[in-house]
């Protein structure tokens, strides 16, 4: 119900409050307007498929308090009035410890997004074992808004993850381009999954010097694709699947199926707030990210390629 620039939310045994519910978030103009009730709503209606994502994972917060056209705060630090009923987790960092938020259920998600955290950055790892990913994430990021440079380093980087016999997911990242993922054992520490994320990306841009990258520096890159690892790493993060992006639109990154990728209509934003459920509700990576492997024999599969 609404009442006094409130409306609250059931979500299981609580009830959340959302604040200025008619508040927009992404204006219109050339894209459809979408207010904060509209961004509660679809993270309601996607939690079920978007929280096996986040439970147990530290997040950062992509925060719009006054919508995608005003300031915007990156925020790791879980403020003091925040409900005592979030689950927290104390990390190091350099020089001290950051108090990180965890969205372990549907309540926590309506309030991050009664906060206008549009969108939720999750870690690699979980909070049991912080030091070792589960997943092991590429960014395919295009120099411009070419999309079919994406789709055609998607193809060849799946096919050498086929090769290495490693299992991997495709996902739309709401902006630019794709994030491939591989699910790992967490026998593994974040140096060990970098340097064997390095190695990939390495062999791919040594076969496909033309179109392919590891250039760190936008300079050096040219026209070329960047093949991201950098997110593989200890505090680093990467956008959670079926979160919003702070987007004209409220685009979505949405898992996708691997034979999706040969869709023409296919982009990085293909998938916004008012369709993104009903492509989760397909189960795009049935169970994929369950087939969590070690990187040994992997590893040896790529040595052996690369002679």
């Amino acid at each position: 119900m609404s009442g006094g620039g409130t409306r609250r939310v059931r979500a299981g045994r609580r009830t959340v409050e959302v604040h200025r519910p008619d508040k927009v978030l992404f204006p219109g103009g050339d894209a459809k307007e979408y207010t904060k009730a509209d961004l509660v709503d679809f993270y309601r209606a996607v939690a079920p498929f978007m929280l096996p994502h986040l439970r147990g994972r530290p997040l950062m917060l992509e925060r719009h308090p006054d919508g995608i056209d005003g300031p915007t705060f990156m925020q790791k630090n879980t403020p003091d009035h925040y409900p005592e009923w979030i689950t927290r987790v104390e990390l190091a960092k350099e020089g001290g410890t950051v108090c990180h938020a965890v969205c372990d259920d549907t309540a926590t998600l309506l309030y991050l997004a009664d906060q206008a955290s549009i969108t939720l950055h999750r870690w690699l790892s979980r909070t049991g074992s912080v030091d070792h990913p589960d997943r092991l994430v590429f960014d395919l990021d295009p120099a411009g808004d070419d999309f079919e440079a994406v789709r055609e380093a998607a193809r060849l980087l799946g096919e050498l993850l086929d090769e290495l016999e490693l299992p991997s997911a495709l996902m739309t990242t709401g902006s630019r381009g794709l994030h491939v993922i591989v699910p790992l054992d967490g026998r593994h520490d974040f140096d060990e999954v970098r340097a064997f994320a390095r190695d990939i990306a390495d062999t791919l841009a040594e076969a496909h010097p033309d179109r392919l990258t590891t250039a760190a520096r936008k300079k050096e890159r040219g026209e070329r694709l960047y093949l991201d690892i950098q997110r593989n790493a200890y505090a680093q993060t990467a956008v959670a699947p079926y979160t919003v992006r702070p987007r004209p639109g409220a685009p979505v990154a949405t898992p996708i199926t691997w034979a999706q990728l040969d869709d023409p209509e296919l982009g990085a934003r293909r998938w916004t707030i008012a369709d993104a459920v009903e492509q989760a509700r397909t189960n795009p990576w049935s169970g994929l990210l369950n087939r969590g492997r070690a990187l040994g024999p992997a590893r040896r599969r790529l040595i052996a390629l690369r002679g």
